[in-house]
Order: C-alpha cells, then structure tokens, then sequence
C-alpha cells in the first residue's frame, strides 16, 4: 500500500503543518511521497530530513531580522522573503538542512509551481533540495512582493495561485491512501476578488492573469471536492478547528510558536484515527 501525503500553503499558517509533521515524527508516520505548496514545501521538507522543530526553530530565530523577512528586504530587493537569507545562508550555513537525511528517505518529494506563461500549474520532483532551491523558492514566491523567479527560461510565481491543494496530482501517482493537510479550518472559503492588482502588475502574463484572478474559485471548489473525497473515505484530512490567529508573513514569534503547537496537539490527537484509516482495507 502507497500512502501519499499533500501539503497545503498559508505563509506561516504552514507552521501549524510543520507541528503535525512533527507529531508524526514522534509516532514513527512513514508516507511514500510527498507533494506540496509554497510553504507546505518550505517547511513540510524537514519531515524527509527528520529534522523536528527546524522550522519553528529557525523561524523564531530569525523572524524579527530585516534580512529575512521585511518590507526593507522588499524596497531593495524585490523579495519580501530575502532571497539570499531565507534560502541559502539559512539552510546551508545559519541552520543547516540535512540533505543527506532527506535523500536517505527515498521518499519522492513533489512541489507546485505556477508557470506565468502557460498559466498552468507545474510539479518539479526534488532530489536534492540545494541544487533545486529555486523552484521551492519558486513554489512560495507570493504574487505583488515577490520577483518572477526564472528557472531554465521559464518564468514562475506561487504554486497556490493555480493549484492550492494538488490532490489530484497526488491521486495520479497512484497512491493507496492520501493524506492532507490543510491550514484552514473546514468552514474557510476565499472570498471572491476582482483580480484588478493581477491584471495590472502582470498583464504580460494572460493566461496567469486569468487563472489567477479566479484563484478563490478554483480553491473553495478544491475544498468541496477533499470534503467529499473525506466523507467517501478517499482521504483523511487534518485542519485546524478555528482559523490560526497568525498572519501570512507573521512577525510575532510568540504567534508562531502558538500555531506550532496548535499543530502539535492536533497531529498528536489524529493518530489513532489515522492510523485506523491506513490500516483499513480497499
């Protein structure tokens, strides 16, 4: 049996994931692959490396530094999320990702992308995490305050805006059973927008534009679909049971502990049903 874990974004609502996947280290959880989005990639990645608490760790570390976070790293670089500090002096020199560990899993490790020009989605397998920095960098770039990170002549922004929760590309890999997170609570859903900020900042870009500007429609009927994939028993889906009082580029690490923890508690609390759901038969 092939269990398959999907990962949803939320900037440092992703937090809330990296405490269940810290849970399901403790509890010994294995999966056989791994697709993700923007910052369920960003944080879900230390689940194939082992590395438990890393995000919490070096998020509180670092979050207040105007060099990783700020409007500061934005007015000069383009890049509200610093580039240079936030994916490659943290992971490889200030809290250094285990790349060994991470290719020891074996696990396949899958990250969404959204191509401007196509206005597709994409989905870039990770074998090695510093060689292919960039599309996680890619995977998270959030529209407006972020630079297009161009990766072999190709042009991309965040994996959210065309496809926020890939399970039905992680349902074509074939696996058994899947298993989702989310960082919403079941009652969530987008609030329809006009897409006037993506018409005017990208409209060398069509095809993202439209699919873009729809992105609240594309998400809400997304989580209609996992609602009912769950009461078929087709998923077993974890969330949040109220919204996460922390903000998409949360500068509280008080804040962000308190998700982590909510995460924590909810992966600890969803064992025993998770496990009766992976031992359940076809």
């Amino acid at each position: 049996m092939k269990v398959g874990l999907v990962l949803e974004g939320g900037g440092m609502r992703g937090l809330y994931t990296a405490g269940v996947l810290d849970a399901f280290l403790d509890a010994g959880i294995k999966v056989d692959g791994l697709v993700s989005v923007s910052a369920g990639a960003l944080f879900g990645v230390n689940f194939l490396s082992g590395q438990r608490g890393r995000a919490l760790r070096y998020n509180k570390r670092f979050i207040r530094d105007k060099n990783y976070i700020s409007l500061l790293s934005w007015l000069k670089t383009g890049n509200m999320v610093n580039r240079e500090m936030a994916y490659y002096k943290i992971p490889m020199e200030l809290d250094i990702f285990d790349q060994e560990a991470f290719t020891k899993s074996g696990v396949p490790f899958y990250v969404t992308v959204t191509n401007l020009e196509t206005g597709q989605a994409e989905y870039p397998k990770i074998d090695h995490v510093f060689d292919q920095m960039e599309y996680l960098r890619a995977s998270s770039a959030l529209p407006l305050v972020s630079k297009i990170v161009e990766i072999d002549g190709k042009k991309y922004l965040d994996g959210g805006l065309t496809d926020s929760i890939p399970v039905d590309f992680a349902k074509s890999l074939g696996f058994d059973k899947l298993i989702v997170i989310l960082t919403q609570p079941f009652e969530y859903r987008k609030k329809p927008s006009s897409g006037r900020l993506y018409r005017l900042f990208y409209k060398d870009y069509p095809k993202f534009v439209e699919v873009a500007s729809k992105r609240y429609q594309h998400y809400n009927e997304a989580v209609e679909k996992i609602i009912r994939m769950e009461e078929a028993g087709e998923v077993y889906v974890i969330r949040p049971d109220q919204a996460l009082e922390v903000g998409r580029l949360e500068r509280d690490p008080d804040k962000l502990e308190a998700v982590y923890e909510i995460g924590i508690r909810d992966g600890q609390a969803t064992l025993p049903g998770l496990k009766e759901y992976l031992q359940a038969s076809e």
